[in-house]
């Protein structure tokens, strides 16, 4: 399975109880993993990064973000970790203290300075690379408890860092060919003030602040250096005075303390913002925070673009979100422009659609010449094309943008119906990765797609069976996309493919149809097409660790008055009151949900539940379980109690 998976889980309304890593973490792994946290937190709150770093500043810091999901889940994991895992663990918080001081300095460092020397920042960010890689490289994934998913997408970001170590970026030859020129003894810097503007503004040293500001950062880097001033510290300082002197300030000497009224001078502390400020994804202030269903607040796009990838669960508490429904947080949003004007601090624009608006012009002809591969050259060739698109599609985001762009999905559809298997397999997998991108959910399914993914659904190879599934459940994100699945009869092979499939493609199954299942109208076609009794076969086979996403489609199932009929057996409710007594939290939660759904309807259920010893165990759920388990307990004991089914 490539790492194009779309992780996802079956959702409903069970929710991960909020436990405190197992009593067997040693303190040396909770130290490195919380440092680990630390370091990136702090780094990536530093932003506002000089020019002539910005881009590979902004690149280094996603990175440094995408290994919290890999921090997560070894807190997560059950099993104490080695001498050798806890030390490959602090040669990667080593390598991201290295990261972020490379950050600080591109951040608070001379503007000039960082301009003339940008060579040998490069060489630092390739020494950052490397020490990463080498970290990342050495962890013992197997033994971590990591998920499939995240260990593709480690390995994914090792492979960018190797290539982001051997690319150089163009260098902005307008700015070198400036300072080359300011910096020439033989050249007379009176004769051009145009450059000392066009300079000044493309370092952003026009604004009385930023020079003041600078003069700090100057006046550091001189007693960093120690002994006397270099001659090439002298034409920084002889740079920033011209500039003063453009921008109408007073120049001052920068090697002497400045005295009481030089005091403006003086960089202003460091301003924090407040942590609720933070969405917890990205962690950068808000501009548009929304609340999802377990009641955490993020940044609308971050969270989007979370749920856009399959997931169900909240990122904070790992609660499955009972909706997908965003939720505008007007009080917090207001809060946050209060504290901005206050504290004079401007709301940062998008670092994502910075870098997107300065995609590579190389990548972009490379996507446009594969489609058009696509469409007029021979088998061999166009299998060749789709594989490399199905790869560049898994890359990043930014690649799943330009290959809708270049009109890349019509072509990538066509192919969906081709006779040989494997461009099929590739085909729907590029449309999978594309999937993740909520606009080219839409572009998809209006170019025809799904009735062909459900034909590959019916008769593809085993992998493109399940990333049909998967990519079903990608594209029903989108509510009119889910009509169109259960129109296109979508629903029967899903339910085939969770009875007789792979555990992967049992699990991929699962989730869509629980995504479909919210529409009313494909509950009675999943019921019809059978879908009972795999769920209920998936509640006997524990070892496939799939109760929670079977408990969860049978919950919305339950609500319909034909699924109420199939479901509510005897056995079932057996069932039910055996994972309410020995079930994980999750479990518990589940089973419950589902009983409370069952008795609201017929009061039958709950005398049969009574008669299995279930009042005990709800009062035990109502006392110690999950915050929902026990106001979901609480629910049906009241029932009971109003039908006089209990003492």
């Amino acid at each position: 399975m490539d790492g194009e998976r779309l992780g996802g889980e079956a959702g409903g309304e069970a929710v991960e109880e909020e436990n405190a890593r197992d009593e067997s973490v040693s303190p040396d792994e909770a130290d490195v993993l919380q440092e680990i946290v630390a370091v990136i937190e702090s780094a990536a709150q530093l932003g506002d990064y000089r020019r002539t770093q910005r881009k590979e500043c902004y690149s280094l810091v996603r990175r440094l973000k995408l290994l919290l999901p890999l921090v997560e889940e070894i807190r997560d994991h059950d099993e104490p970790i080695s001498e050798t895992g806890i030390k490959a663990l602090w040669n990667v918080k080593k390598a991201t203290g290295l990261a972020k001081k490379l950050l600080k300095i591109c951040n608070e460092g001379s503007k000039i300075y960082l301009a003339l020397e940008s060579e040998a920042v490069k060489v630092k960010f390739q020494k950052v690379y490397e020490r990463l890689t080498r970290a990342l490289d050495a962890l013992p994934y197997d033994r971590l408890g990591i998920s499939d998913e995240v260990n593709e997408q480690m390995q994914l970001m090792i492979m960018q860092l190797r290539r982001a170590k051997r690319r150089t970026d163009t260098q902005d030859i307008e700015l070198a060919m400036d300072l080359m020129v300011v910096f020439s003894k033989n050249e007379d810097r009176n004769l051009d003030s145009a450059i000392f503007e066009r300079l000044a503004k493309k370092l952003d040293l026009h604004a009385p602040k930023d020079l003041k500001n600078e003069t700090l950062a100057v006046r550091k880097l001189v007693k960093e250096r120690g002994g006397p001033t270099t001659e090439s510290i002298q034409q920084i300082i002889d740079l920033l005075n011209k500039f003063k002197q453009t921008a109408g300030v007073e120049v001052t000497n920068i090697l002497e303390e400045p005295t009481m009224p030089y005091k403006m001078l003086e960089k202003l502390p460091s301003l924090v913002i407040p942590h609720e400020f933070l969405c917890p994804i990205t962690l950068e202030i808000m501009t548009d925070p929304v609340i999802v269903a377990s009641g955490q607040t993020y940044e609308r796009e971050s969270i989007q673009k979370w749920l856009d990838s399959n997931h169900r669960t909240c990122p904070k508490t790992r609660q499955t979100l009972a909706h997908l429904s965003l939720a505008p947080n007007y009080a917090l949003k207001n809060l946050i422009i209060q504290w901005c004007e206050k504290n004079n601090f401007q709301l940062p624009k998008k670092h994502v659609v910075l870098e997107s608006d300065n995609s590579d012009p190389e990548q972009r002809e490379e996507i446009q010449s594969l489609i058009e591969v696509l469409s007029f050259s021979q088998l061999e060739e166009q299998r060749k094309a789709v594989i490399k698109l199905r790869m560049l599609s898994k890359e990043n985001p930014e690649n799943r943008v330009l290959i809708a762009e270049s009109s890349g999905i019509p072509p990538l559809v066509h192919l969906l119906s081709y006779p040989d298997s494997k461009i099929q397999e590739h085909a729907v997998t590029a449309l999978l990765n594309l999937s993740i991108d909520e606009a080219n959910k839409k572009s998809i399914a209006n170019a025809g797609a799904i009735p062909a993914i459900i034909d590959i659904l019916r008769k593809g190879t085993t992998e493109a069976r399940e990333n049909s599934a998967a990519c079903l459940f990608s594209l029903s994100m989108v509510d009119e996309n889910k009509i169109t699945v259960g129109l296109s009869n979508g629903i029967p092979p899903l339910v085939e493919l969770l009875q007789n499939g792979t555990i992967r493609g049992k699990k991929d199954a699962a989730t869509a149809l629980f995504n479909l299942s919210l529409n009313q109208m494909n509950k009675d076609r999943a019921i019809e097409a059978g879908i009972v009794p795999p769920l209920l076969q998936l509640l006997k086979d524990r070892h496939l660790e799939m109760v929670d996403e079977a408990l969860s489609i049978l919950l919305l199932l339950v609500s319909h008055p034909t699924g109420r009929q199939e479901i509510g057996q005897l056995s079932f409710i057996k069932t039910l009151v055996e994972f309410i007594k020995d079930g994980t939290p999750k479990n518990k939660e589940c089973a419950t949900s589902v009983l409370l759904e069952l008795g609201s309807s017929n009061s039958n259920f709950l005398l049969t539940a009574l008669q299995f010893g279930v009042y005990e165990h709800l009062v035990e759920i109502a006392r110690s379980g999950t915050r929902r388990a026990q106001r979901k307990a609480a629910s049906v004991q009241q029932l009971m109690r109003k039908y006089e089914q209990i003492p």
